[in-house]
């Protein structure tokens, strides 16, 4: 029996994000697309049994959950140094920068691949916090000399990480999907009375981080001649929050014209997804642009920047607006909303573009990718 082992540790972060969701979509499809004579087994910090029951009730098929004695911090130190249990060797695949790499991998057999979702550390650090950059750095440079492999969501990402040192033919392109479970639910307008959703609204998700893009949305929506459509922004900042409340005040906006949630289930995401007149993406930079593929899954006309991994993941599928001459690009957002919101003959080729697009991306795929990458090695 030839067993994977799986570094899921992420799906019960403090805040999982969207590499827990990446960890999790993953690793089903890795139990469902496993070759005859192969298993799927899970690695996990220490946590609370609850924690534990969640990832075997989330992860039906896994073989075994291999649970270590030290918390997900201690964990990441010893593994920085280079220091792991015998339940780390075999066949590793980490998807996330959280992995055992050491060298000597060849004496016990040991393969490793560990992901790398962006390399903001180099390309936007003021949106992370030193520790945060200093141990994602570290990690790389264990991986240029340890890892057997590095995966990575969109050559945009190869190219850059390339750019930073020389990890040979090691890099691999394994695109992500929009999650399986993201379906219209059957209770669909009871969930939107209960969201209070506007008829017809503008969506975008994120936060006021600079390369996230969304100040500059909220700017474009208050230039002369922009939609008055309602914003709304999911797993962005709280109602209450003074950035945002400044950003919604130099804009020139009502108060009111601007909704947020934070965390939300599958099904109101769903649900909010499927109801929006139009999905904006204004990201600056980004590693791989999940959102984007997720709009496509509920035909959403999506209208996105010209950052090179949105371009990959997207295709013809989106309005693509230039992030060139920075002054500029609130007008170009805005007037590319306009557009599609006007124009109900590009709104119906998005819908469908997208939706065309989405289906070209599956966790089964990625999975089956996986596996040969381990096959391979």
């Amino acid at each position: 029996m030839t067993t994977l082992r799986v570094i899921v540790d992420q799906m019960v972060a403090a805040h999982p994000g969207g590499i827990g969701r990446y960890t999790h979509e993953l690793t089903r499809g890795l139990i469902a697309a496993a070759p005859s004579g192969c298993d799927v087994e899970g690695i996990v910090a220490a946590t609370t049994e609850e924690n534990y029951a969640l990832i075997e009730r989330s992860l039906p098929g896994l073989a075994r959950l291999h649970k270590t004695s030290l918390g997900r911090r201690e964990l990441a130190a010893a593994w920085q140094l280079g220091l792991r249990s015998s339940a780390m060797n075999g066949l590793i695949h980490a998807p996330s920068l959280l992995a055992p790499l050491r060298k000597n991998n060849h004496v016990t057999g040991t393969q490793v691949a560990i992901t790398v979702h962006n390399v903001f550390a180099w390309t936007d650090p003021s949106s992370l916090s030193p520790q945060n950059i200093a141990w994602q750095k570290a990690v790389i440079k264990r991986a240029r000399k340890f890892a057997d492999a590095i995966v990575v969501p969109s050559h945009a990402v190869a190219a850059e990480l390339a750019d930073i040192d020389n990890f040979g033919d090691r890099i691999r392109v394994i695109s992500g999907a929009a999650a399986e479970s993201l379906q219209l639910p059957s209770d669909a307008d009871a969930r939107a009375r209960d969201l209070a959703l506007p008829e017809r609204y503008i969506l975008t998700m994120g936060g006021l981080r600079p390369r996230k893009g969304v100040t500059e949305l909220i700017t474009a929506l208050g230039l002369p001649g922009a939609s008055e459509l309602p914003l709304v922004i999911v797993g962005g900042p709280e109602a209450d929050d003074p950035d945002l409340a400044a950003a919604v005040a130099a804009a020139g906006l009502p108060e009111d014209r601007v909704r947020t949630f934070g965390h939300l289930d599958d099904g109101d995401l769903a649900v909010i997804y499927d109801r929006a007149a139009v999905f904006v993406y204004p990201s600056l930079a980004s590693g791989f642009g999940l959102p984007v593929l997720e709009a496509f899954t509920f035909g959403t006309p999506v209208v996105h920047s010209d950052a090179p991994a949105l371009l990959e993941v997207a295709g013809d599928a989106g309005l693509v607006v230039e992030r060139d001459e920075p002054i500029g690009y609130p007008h170009r957002l805005s007037e590319a909303i306009t557009s599609v919101l006007d124009d109900s003959a590009l709104a119906d080729r998005l819908s469908v573009s997208g939706s065309d697009r989405a289906r070209a991306y599956s966790w089964f795929d990625s999975a089956q990718r996986v596996w040969q990458l381990h096959a391979d090695l």
